[in-house]
């Protein structure tokens, strides 16, 4: 029975990279296969992905990044959001506390998807011409990107690749 929920969490996970956890048990066997939500970079839709958490909350703590706060473990989220730590101690598995000099020449700089151009977009790593040309023609043709989930649904990108991009694009 395990397995099979590992499975079928495994295969939600890979067909839907904003999917949000309905359970602390989720949140464990996601940490098992590995997945991670890097806190002080964390979009708000990553945020949402933990339960228990809400929109407003999700905002302030991109916001508090957004602002150079840096959080370097549970005890700094549990008091940017007012509670205590026990509340939050079933995102463990999944969090990552990395601590990132924005001005290092070593952070990849990230590029606005929705004000890009082609120059721009063919300095991402992984990011060939061609998709970069779709990506452009794309956002022409039905308008912005939302979010890394929804370009790689309107231009049927490999999970492989979102993986890779994510760390150099932003919306």
């Amino acid at each position: 029975m395990v397995n099979f929920r590992r499975r079928a969490l495994q295969h939600r996970l890979q067909s839907d990279p904003y999917y949000r956890f309905q359970s602390w048990q989720e949140l464990a066997i996601a940490g098992e296969l590995g997945l991670r939500i890097e806190v002080n970079q964390a979009t708000v839709d990553e945020w949402l992905r933990l339960p228990g958490l809400s929109i407003h909350q999700a905002r302030q703590l991109r916001e508090l990044s957004n602002l150079g706060v840096q959080f370097l473990a549970l005890e700094d989220l549990a008091a940017a959001l007012n509670v205590p730590v026990q509340q939050i101690k079933p995102w463990e598995p999944i969090l990552s506390f990395t601590y990132a000099d924005p001005d290092s020449l070593l952070a990849p700089p990230k590029i606005p998807v929705n004000q890009a151009d082609l120059n721009q977009l063919l300095t991402v790593p992984n990011l060939s011409p061609a998709i970069a040309t779709a990506l452009l023609q794309e956002r022409e043709t039905r308008g912005e990107y939302r979010n890394l989930g929804d370009l790689q649904k309107r231009l049927g990108l490999p999970m492989a690749l979102i993986t890779q991009l994510l760390h150099y694009l932003q919306f």
